[in-house]
């Protein structure tokens, strides 16, 4: 069985930068078992699997070593191949997972992409992740991640985290942040437990970080970077319930998977 596929990067408009996913169109899903290694072997933070149902897209998504819930950049390189390959002129996307319903509109110059907004919740400060992150935070928060807040830009960029600390705290991934310099706010994500020790520029870490700072600096529009080494940028919109990240994505590969 031959397979098309398509590597693109997301949250960024030049190519080698931004977060790079794979997105894999299908007429029907495959098994589980298949998409996980063909994500085991691409080697990315994600792999995108999308199948055209009506109008609308499913999608599924999965690092090397599990299928995850919801994944931003994916999401946006998949509506870049479906606006920008697949149906061209095509102005907006819905794609639908099991948990959430996701739409990616061409705004011209942006796609933006919408979703769920979540909320984060204070804790205490435990000396295994200021022992993993190497230095202690000045606030924690969780959700479905940890999200630990430092002073200054320098901070982030200085974090020289210990994975295999870090790999058993018992969360999906774990955002440090501060406010930026030149950005609203500036952010990195860990996410070890997972198969990815860090992500380069993370869409679902932006549904807690966009109501956190939007709520601290007092403004529904910011912008934000990821410090990486692949590093992305984020034009970010707070709404009522829901998030909106605006950016740019370029296709860097088209290839053929052959599953024997």
């Amino acid at each position: 069985m031959n397979l098309p596929i398509y590597q693109i990067d997301a949250f960024t408009s030049n190519i080698f930068e931004g977060n790079p996913a794979a997105v894999v169109p299908l007429k029907e899903m495959i098994e589980k078992k298949l998409m996980q290694k063909i994500a085991m072997e691409n080697n990315l933070s994600e792999t995108a699997f999308i199948v055209k149902e009506g109008n609308n897209y499913k999608i599924r998504w999965f690092t090397p070593t599990c299928e995850v819930d919801l994944c931003g950049h994916a999401t946006l390189a998949s509506a870049h191949l479906v606006i920008f390959h697949l149906e061209t002129g095509r102005n907006e996307v819905k794609f639908i997972s099991t948990h959430h319903e996701l739409t990616v509109k061409n705004e011209d110059e942006y796609l933006s992409l919408s979703l769920p907004k979540a909320e984060n919740k204070t804790i205490s400060i435990s000396d295994e992740l200021v022992k993993g992150l190497g230095k202690r935070p000045t606030e924690v928060y969780q959700s479905d991640d940890i999200m630990a807040v430092f002073d200054t830009a320098e901070d982030i960029k200085k974090l020289k985290p210990d994975f295999s600390i870090l790999k058993n705290i018992d969360t999906r991934g774990i955002i440090v942040t501060a406010q930026g310099d030149k950005a609203d706010f500036v952010s990195r994500f860990f996410a070890p437990a997972a198969g990815i020790n860090e992500d380069p520029v993370t869409g679902s870490a932006h549904t807690k970080l966009i109501p956190f700072w939007a709520k601290k600096l007092g403004k529904n529009n910011l912008h934000a970077e990821q410090l990486s080494h692949r590093p992305g940028k984020i034009i970010c919109r707070n709404l009522k319930d829901r998030v909106e990240l605006l950016g740019n994505a370029r296709t860097y590969m088209e290839g053929t998977i052959s599953t024997q």
